[in-house]
């Protein structure tokens, strides 16, 4: 269990480049030798694109919320019409 703890670990600061030049070398060439060792970077990437890719569409949707309440709600109506004012008195 430790030594798929400390390979997944050892993955991340590739991916993330957190490690030493000295210590990609070494990984890298371990790649090479290791075909196993190649699917598992290949896999352990695939899961922070798509990490990467719902945390970018959850943040879109909290920015549209956002908006849809300062745009639409009664009380931001001031607010609103200083932002459009920003764009109509150019």
């Amino acid at each position: 269990m430790r030594t798929s703890l400390n390979e997944i670990r050892e993955i991340e600061e590739y991916l993330l480049k957190y490690s030493t030049p000295e210590f990609r070398l070494v990984f890298e060439a371990r790649i090479l030798l290791q075909p196993e060792l190649q699917e598992k970077v290949n896999e352990q990437k695939q899961v922070y694109d798509l990490i990467r890719k719902y945390s970018r569409k959850q943040l879109k949707t909290e920015i549209e919320t956002v908006h849809d309440k300062l745009f639409t709600a009664s009380e931001h109506k001031t607010f609103r019409q200083r932002i459009l004012n920003l764009f109509t008195n150019s």
